[in-house]
């Protein structure tokens, strides 16, 4: 056990682990697939091959039979949307100084870090921002919404070092992108209005208080850095510490080795990071468990029942996670695109339990609503309005974890293909989520929105 997870209680811990995802997820899922039993969906097995077939379209339009080609789901493809490469043209702008005979203008330590910063902000801002709020940016003057929208956004507030503070600025190119402790603490929801282009009537956003709290609990969380996760070179103050020092701290670690001459990282020591090293930004509202909040961690009367236990105890939790994997997703990324690092023991993510992937389990009829759902709804109309925190929002993302399991290996039985040739990161990216938000094109196609609405602080999704 590290001297992070000995820091909470056993069950705290477990339920801070990948492997409780599917856990406690399966665990609601067997009921849904063996009794039919849960609240609020009946489980539809026969629709799944169409929920493959589908994702296969999608996966032949885009990339033909080129598996190897499909990039894992991360952050870097909203970066690049409308096939700009903004984060290429970023990296190659911090060695535009770089000659074959002299150093770089900024060294590949440096380079990740400054990734690392600009990609666990933009995850963290990344929450639905509603389906009337766009962005335009300003250099190429075209408009995005959603999460591409609040990707560029935020890339713009990075290069324009708003996540830093004056006297965090070095000198070289590119010397305010980074994103420290102070800088985040000072963010503002007044502010980050102002840069994601907000108007309460005319581009509206959904959630911005709870985004500009989670990123100056980042701050925080980085400048007391219980751990010692964040604390980088040497002589950096802590109101300078940035979550690009995580770098450091995995360089360093005594896990980290090298096998055929390339760095090899454990995929359970970065997750520890962001599982302990983050606790602190989330909301205390959220659900605790021995005195600890939890993050997105959820009772749910299933497991509950299974375990005859009460349904705020450990037996009755079941935890997703789902921004700190998108995000391990994404860094993950960062790293080896500027390292060239590898994450070994990296098997335990999950799908990402929101509703994309969510959405087109609905859509497609592998999921319907029972009438519980539709009568928990706080908007009467033809969408159900639910809050995040509901039971049914939460037995719907733990049958959606499931089932991203059982497409990834439904899509491989019918190309062929094993798991080390289409791995699960990359059904997500091909296929389920971009496949649940064009199946809510086609069914909604005047908001493009999910069949469910998930009423979010900014904070989940």
């Amino acid at each position: 056990m590290s001297a992070a997870s000995s820091s909470v209680s056993a069950d705290v811990a477990y339920l801070r682990t990948l492997p409780a995802v599917r856990e406690r997820c399966y665990k609601i899922f067997g009921e849904a697939a063996a009794q039919g039993s849960l609240e609020y969906f009946r489980y539809d097995e026969s629709r799944e091959d169409a929920v493959a077939d589908y994702c296969i379209e999608i996966i032949a339009r885009d990339y033909g039979t080129d598996y190897a080609s499909i990039p894992p789901h991360g952050r870097w493809r909203h970066f690049d949307v409308g096939n700009i490469p903004r984060v290429t043209t970023l990296l190659s702008s911090w060695a535009a100084l770089s000659t074959p005979t002299s150093t770089p203008a900024v060294d590949a330590t440096e380079a990740a870090r400054r990734l690392v910063d600009l990609f666990m902000v933009s995850v963290l801002l990344d929450a639905g921002a509603g389906t009337k709020w766009t962005y335009e940016e300003k250099k190429t003057g075209l408009s995005y919404g959603r999460s591409e929208g609040l990707a560029v956004a935020s890339l713009d507030m990075f290069t324009a070092g708003r996540f830093c503070t004056e006297s965090d600025t070095s000198s070289g190119p590119g010397g305010n992108h980074k994103a420290t402790a102070a800088g985040l603490q000072n963010l503002s929801s007044d502010m980050l209005a102002i840069d994601m282009q907000v108007h309460p009537d005319t581009n509206p956003m959904t959630g911005l208080e709870g985004r500009a709290a989670l990123l100056s609990k980042l701050g925080q969380a980085l400048e007391s850095d219980v751990h010692g996760f964040f604390r980088g070179p040497s002589g950096a103050a802590p109101s300078q510490r940035r979550p690009g020092f995580l770098v450091d701290y995995l360089a360093t670690h005594p896990t980290t080795r090298t096998v055929d001459g390339k760095v090899a990282v454990s995929l359970p020591v970065l997750w520890e990071v962001l599982m302990y090293g983050l606790a602190p930004i989330w909301p205390a509202s959220r659900t605790h468990l021995d005195g600890v909040a939890m993050g997105d961690v959820w009772p749910n009367a299933t497991l509950a029942r299974l375990s005859s236990v009460a349904t705020d105890s450990a037996g009755a939790m079941v935890p997703f996670h789902k921004l700190s994997q998108w995000m391990c997703y994404s860094l993950q990324e960062a790293m080896t695109a500027t390292l060239g690092w590898t994450f070994a023991d990296a098997e335990h993510g999950t799908g990402l339990p929101e509703y994309r992937n969510g959405g087109l389990f609905v859509d497609l009829g592998v999921l319907v609503p029972k009438q519980t759902l539709l009568d928990a709804s706080l908007d009467k109309g033809e969408i159900p309005a639910i809050p995040a925190e509901h039971p049914a929002v939460v037995e719907w993302r733990a049958l959606t974890v499931v089932l991203l399991d059982r497409t990834a290996e439904k899509i491989r039985e019918k190309l062929g293909l094993k798991p080390e040739q289409l791995n699960l990161k990359q059904v997500l990216e091909a296929a389920t989520w971009k496949g649940g938000r064009q199946i809510a094109a086609e069914k909604r196609p005047d908001t493009k929105g999910p069949p469910i609405n998930v009423i979010s602080d900014g904070t989940v999704f």
